[in-house]
């Protein structure tokens, strides 16, 4: 593999990881110890070969100074499928997680949701977005202006709330794991409450 495929596939397992977070120029430039008009170059090869392969649905987008690894345009509606199949009655203990600290901690971004929990999130942020639990609240200011995420009005309705000073009281730091799950249990109760209600799925 000569420096120019190797910078390109550097730049792409940069931008996969990062997610839908994204990049800048100048941090790809200090990740792969190259000047930015190296990394301008593979990036501009890197699109032109995403373009060119149809057997790729993946493409790179530029947003403001950051980009990012997306699925192509023309594959919108195959993507609707992913999120309207049916999902399973419960959430996944990922999900669960992941929405209750957005919602103790709203509007936070995804790396901090991360750190929070010590794994990735990104999953479960698309498929609470996708359910409507979520939703994008603007921007950090910040490097890279990472989104910002907070519940919404359906999150409320869908376990019964009528605003978030209703939601079960925070655990203690120094309390043990144990009661960690006996708190998403209840937040799981919470949305089972609202499903035998007469609740769609969630």
């Amino acid at each position: 593999m000569n420096d120019s495929k190797r910078l390109a596939a550097v730049l792409e397992s940069f931008l996969f990881v990062a997610g839908e977070e994204g990049l800048t120029l100048k941090q790809l430039a200090a990740l792969s110890v190259c000047t930015e008009g190296e990394v301008t170059e593979a990036l501009d090869g890197l699109l032109a070969a995403y373009e060119s392969r149809e057997d790729s649905g993946i493409t790179l987008r530029q947003y403001g100074g950051g980009f990012q690894l997306v699925t192509k345009a023309e594959f919108a509606e195959d993507m609707k499928r992913l999120f309207e199949n049916p999902p399973a009655k419960l959430m996944t203990q990922a999900a669960l997680e992941v929405l209750a600290i957005i919602a103790y901690k709203q509007p936070v971004t995804r790396v901090e949701v991360d750190e929070i929990r010590g794994v990735k999130s990104e999953r479960a942020i698309q498929t609470l977005a996708s359910k409507g639990f979520i939703t994008e609240k603007g921007r950090l200011e910040a490097s890279g202006r990472p989104i910002l995420y907070a519940t919404t009005p359906y999150f409320l309705d869908r376990f019964g709330l009528n605003s978030l000073e209703d939601l079960p009281p925070l655990l203690l730091e120094n309390e043990e794991e144990e009661d960690t799950d006996l708190f998403l249990t209840k937040f799981q109760d919470m949305l089972e409450a609202q499903d035998e209600e007469g609740g769609s799925d969630a």
